[in-house]
């Protein structure tokens, strides 16, 4: 499903930031757009980014689950600084798993905003999440059936001379040669 970005810009707080821009709104079914101006009144516009497509796997069913969860449910939208000078930031990524969202939130390049999910965009969601969501059942791990309790004989002790020894510290090793 194609989501088209809204973006808001207004002035900046402190004198380092001549603007702060921050994501409002999807809107479900957008036509294409780059930067178009929707709207602006007392120094602040709202703008239409772009339009990327939703797209929704089966195997992430259970974070689409998660996310509507939240409340209210929201649509994440992954940004970055442009490297073009025309517009400010490049919207990367539309997602409803916050898992992903997640993931592009910890490389520390990306911006990821929260968006809140239209009516109609829930009920899409929740309908296909649903039908493809399967309950992962629960294993119990068997343990091997090696002894545990068995202790090896001189592993770690200065006073038992052993070609490689992981515990044994290097300064005992340097004194044992001089």
């Amino acid at each position: 499903m194609p989501l088209g970005v809204v973006m808001r810009r207004q002035p900046g707080v402190t004198r380092w930031a001549r603007w702060s821009w921050k994501a409002t709104a999807v809107l479900p079914g957008a036509g294409e757009a780059r930067w178009q101006l929707l709207r602006e009144e007392d120094g602040v516009s709202e703008f239409h980014a772009a339009t990327l497509p939703l797209e929704l796997h089966r195997t992430e069913a259970e974070a689409y689950l998660h996310g509507l969860t939240a409340e209210p449910p929201c649509i994440y939208v992954v940004l970055r600084d442009s490297v073009e000078g025309d517009c400010p930031l490049e919207v990367l990524l539309v997602t409803a798993s916050p898992y992903e969202a997640q993931d592009y939130a910890d490389n520390g390049e990306d911006l990821v905003e929260k968006v809140p999910m239209p009516a109609g965009l829930i009920a899409w969601v929740r309908d296909f999440a649903k039908l493809h969501y399967q309950d992962e059942p629960f294993k119990k791990r068997r343990r091997d059936r090696v002894k545990t309790d068995a202790s090896e004989d001189g592993i770690g002790d200065p006073r038992i001379s052993q070609l490689t020894d992981v515990y044994r510290s290097p300064s005992l090793k340097k004194a044992r040669l001089s």
